[in-house]
């Protein structure tokens, strides 16, 4: 996990800001299969879901959603109605950092400036992100923002907040090597250490002191995690659409759990944000996520699933490089712009709700623009 210096996160900042006024720069930092995947119906897209989303935003800087948690594959609320959510409204902020607009500058820089406030309102006395029983999934969300933020602005309050934050995270860390719903939970889970790691990392990146020993705690446990070839997972009654064979990942690492395309795309992105990048664990997770992209996408059309899953797929197959990050970005960018509303908003069903569809939706659109660092090769 290398550490990136405050100043050069500054600096890639200050090109997102600059962006439409220097195109030639950007396609030089960008690369040509970049360059070649951005085009007017991508921008128009993201320019419309972040219209949609930033006239949502309340005046205390939040996202209001539905708060709940997932239950096989429904979502279970905590309420009927919806309330502040401090894990959509960080994605939501986050994809607006994707679109290079920094803490008030920019047509986007009030939007950000009262998000900031917001999740730093959220921060508990033990450093715990959450608001209206959000779980540890938003306190991950939060902490990345808080981390991707304080690499742009050098405030002392952000600084503190994101090393509670993160301490929070380490601590937590149980006898697995993982984490789980809640703080200091003995089991684990793969899509929410997924979380907890992405954030790690992003913190390392600005500064803020990550143990080397709470990641390498957590790239074993995902290994551990892995379907080997020569392995089948375990299925049971009505659930064979959740088993696969070799090159997935499960959920859990016990019998009769599931492994599917988010969670196999989960576990690529953790292993690459613990600066693990080559390794016979990664190619034949890679090869399953080909062969199940598309059948996935479809069966899980509007679904949090679909949301989740490809904001981990993004991110594994950008790190990973060409030809399957071309092929890869394509053909999500396609199903993408398909599904958008004419509002500028995504669906998903069941929940949280469209908030969290369409931020996910712009940040994954955003990603070959390059402006989050840790969204970075």
């Amino acid at each position: 996990m290398s550490r990136v210096p405050t100043t050069a996160l500054l600096l890639l900042h200050l090109l997102a800001l600059l962006g439409n006024l220097l195109p030639a720069q950007e396609t030089l930092r960008r690369g040509a299969s970049n360059e070649q995947l951005i085009d007017e119906r991508l921008r128009e897209a993201v320019n419309k879901g972040h219209v949609w989303l930033a006239a949502r935003q309340q005046p205390d800087g939040s996202w209001s959603e539905l708060v709940g948690y997932k239950l096989n594959n429904d979502y279970i609320t905590l309420d009927d109605r919806p309330l502040p959510h401090v894990g959509v409204s960080a994605l939501a902020l986050i994809s607006f950092l994707a679109g290079g607009h920094l803490p008030d500058r920019g047509k986007y820089g009030p939007v950000v400036d009262r998000g900031i406030d917001y999740v730093l309102r959220c921060v508990q006395d033990d450093g715990q992100i959450m608001d209206n029983g959000t779980r540890m999934y938003s306190h991950a969300f939060a902490t990345l923002f808080l981390a991707e933020v304080y690499g742009m602005v050098d405030r002392p309050d952000v600084k503190r907040a994101l090393q509670r934050a993160v301490d929070l995270i380490v601590d937590s860390q149980n006898a697995e090597g993982g984490w789980r719903y809640r703080p200091f939970a003995r089991e684990s889970d793969i899509s929410i250490t997924v979380c907890q790691v992405l954030a790690l990392r992003s913190a390392r990146n600005v500064g803020i002191h990550v143990p080397i020993t709470t990641i390498r705690n957590a790239q074993n446990y995902v290994y551990r995690s892995a379907v080997r070839s020569n392995e089948r997972v375990n299925r049971w009654p009505g659930a064979a659409a959740y088993g696969d064979d070799g090159g997935s990942f499960r959920y859990q690492n016990r019998d009769q759990t599931r492994a599917t395309f988010p969670l196999t795309a989960a576990g690529v992105t953790t292993l690459y944000a613990a600066g693990e990048y080559d390794s016979p664990v990664i190619r034949d997770a890679l090869d399953y996520m080909d062969r199940r992209m598309l059948s996935f996408s479809a069966e899980w059309k509007h679904h949090y699933f679909f949301y989740y899953g490809h904001y981990y797929a993004v991110q594994a197959y950008y790190i990973t490089g060409d030809p399957k990050w071309t092929n890869y970005f394509r053909a999500i960018k396609d199903i993408l712009l398909r599904e958008q509303l004419p509002d500028g908003s995504w669906r998903c069903d069941p929940g949280p709700g469209p908030a969290f569809g369409t931020a996910v939706a712009t940040l994954i659109l955003q990603i070959p623009f390059q402006y989050l660092p840790i969204f970075q090769r």
